[in-house]
């Protein structure tokens, strides 16, 4: 898959990386402010902006983020993750499996044979996508900087994708009509993996967080065939609430 954007890609590239050291250089700066935090809410709940990058297939979505989570301790917290993104992606012949590719390989043949296949076509079928993921589960928390919260977490849950094929010639949209007869491919499968990010905290109720996801998925099987990591950045408010349990 292509990424189907007309930005290049060093700026786009550069445009993400910013997007994870500047929040690393506000760590820094922020870690010298001694002082363990001795107000720590029961909840909190975070909405912002992410993004899912999978360099595997080349797509790259912008989306939203929500979470929310219960404090049973000042150290770890369990809670709710989902996530919605979406972006454009080109399908090409070699992110099939392998017989996929050997029978497209044939029926192209056949009409390059019959004169109907264009000198040096190249087959490509774009596609927009649409990512949900969820999942559930704790977080560990190191609160010995005053205005600033550490947290680790495992990342187990499930992703569900939507992929529209949009072909722009007859031979693609014959192609497709193969590969996705519904006109769109859905498909739901397990992720795992790990995260970790900080929250900078304003005030005791108000922070901004920062975080970071690595995971492994395998959507799509039936054509495609690799699975892929994906990484997830967010950023955005995160609101503490509830009774203090650091007294």
């Amino acid at each position: 898959m292509r990424h189907t954007s007309a930005t290049p890609r060093s700026v786009t590239g550069t445009a993400r990386t910013m997007l994870i050291v500047l929040p690393l250089a506000l760590l820094l700066v922020a870690l010298p402010v001694f002082g363990e935090q001795t107000y720590v809410t029961r909840y909190d709940l975070f909405t912002g902006y992410t993004f899912l990058d999978s360099p595997r297939i080349d797509l790259f979505e912008n989306g939203f983020h929500l979470q929310a989570g219960f404090r049973p301790r000042t150290w770890y917290s369990v809670g709710f993750d989902y996530s919605v993104s979406a972006g454009d992606l080109r399908l090409t012949p070699d992110l099939l499996p392998t017989d996929l590719q050997q029978r497209l390989a044939a029926q192209l043949g056949q009409l390059a044979a019959a004169g109907r296949l264009p000198a040096g076509y190249s087959l490509v079928v774009p596609a927009h996508s649409v990512t949900q993921t969820f999942a559930v589960g704790p977080q560990l928390a190191f609160r010995h900087w005053e205005q600033v919260t550490l947290f680790l977490r495992p990342n187990l849950g499930a992703i569900h994708e939507v992929a529209t094929p949009k072909p722009g010639d007859p031979i693609a949209t014959g192609i497709v009509q193969q590969l996705a007869p519904a006109g769109k491919k859905t498909d739901w499968t397990p992720v795992y993996g790990f995260g970790g990010g900080f929250d900078y905290l304003f005030s005791k109720h108000v922070a901004v967080r920062f975080q970071a996801d690595l995971v492994y998925d395998h959507l799509f099987n039936d054509i495609l065939k690799d699975g892929r990591w994906t990484v997830r950045f967010s950023v955005g408010p995160c609101f503490n609430f509830g009774r203090n349990i650091a007294k």
